[in-house]
């Protein structure tokens, strides 16, 4: 790997999320990296925007450019990837981190919803990709993309449909999308965290979740990121077109 890398990575808001452990374990490597929010979205869900805000954030992380960038707009994902071009003039690593959490049923969903999920997880990711490939630099060996999907196409997730959905077309899109970059030396793989605590569960859902977990607990934010330097190494340049599961053996039939 070049000494001068860069990565982006999405999602990242809160300090107790998986986005902000991505940031810093990269940090820790030398990597510069820059970081994309949008808070909005925490300050509708249940679990809030962090305490601290973006500025806490930020002052936590250190060293890192930020970018506020609601990927409902089809333009958000270039801008982001435009924006690390600016700054340090090449992009090695997109960490599509970002989601929008959704809970609709059958019964309650609706189109609207449908088409957010759609635009901020599926969309804003194939159009992350793009726009990274496009201003990617081939002679800079290691581009790698790694998105994030979730546990959809292990077990059912009908009280989240919209999520699940958009969730989904995530881990389909990316072996397609690793057969189109291999042959630039651009890997792309995707990788499902599993059940991660980052604060937006119930107790009672930690509880009955945790009994399902080999280790008797949630997943930490840290575990997830570590996986996503793995894959963003020399030593995982061989893997592509990969949906890895980060599930420490979860057990979901376990009530």
């Amino acid at each position: 790997m070049t000494e001068d890398r860069v990565i982006v990575v999405t999602g990242v808001s809160r300090r107790i999320g998986i986005g902000f452990a991505i940031a810093r374990e990269f940090l820790t490597t030398g990597t510069r990296v820059v970081v994309q929010s949008w808070t909005p979205h925490d300050a509708e869900q249940p679990w809030g925007a962090d305490p601290a805000g973006m500025a806490g954030v930020l002052r936590e992380l250190g060293d890192v450019e930020h970018v506020e960038a609601d990927f409902e707009d089809p333009e958000a994902p270039a801008r982001v990837i435009e924006r690390a071009v600016d700054r340090f003039g090449h992009v090695d690593v997109v960490v599509a981190n970002h989601a929008r959490s959704s809970r609709q049923s059958l019964e309650e969903l609706t189109a609207h919803e449908l088409d957010r999920c759609w635009a901020v997880n599926a969309r804003a990711s194939a159009l992350l990709t793009q726009a990274f490939a496009a201003r990617h630099d081939d002679a800079r060996p290691g581009g790698r993309v790694i998105l994030f999907t979730s546990g959809q196409h292990l077990g059912p997730m009908p009280g989240e449909l919209p999520y699940a959905i958009s969730k989904g077309a995530i881990q389909q899109m990316t072996l397609s999308l690793a057969d189109a970059l291999i042959d630039r030396g651009i890997t792309v793989n995707a990788v499902n965290p599993g059940p991660v605590d980052t604060g937006w569960a119930t107790p009672e859902l930690t509880a009955q979740v945790g009994k399902a977990l080999p280790a008797g607990r949630w997943h930490t934010p840290e575990e997830v990121a570590k996986v996503v330097r793995w894959l963003a190494s020399d030593e995982a340049a061989w893997i592509t077109g990969q949906v890895i599961n980060v599930e420490g053996g979860f057990r979901r039939w376990v009530k």
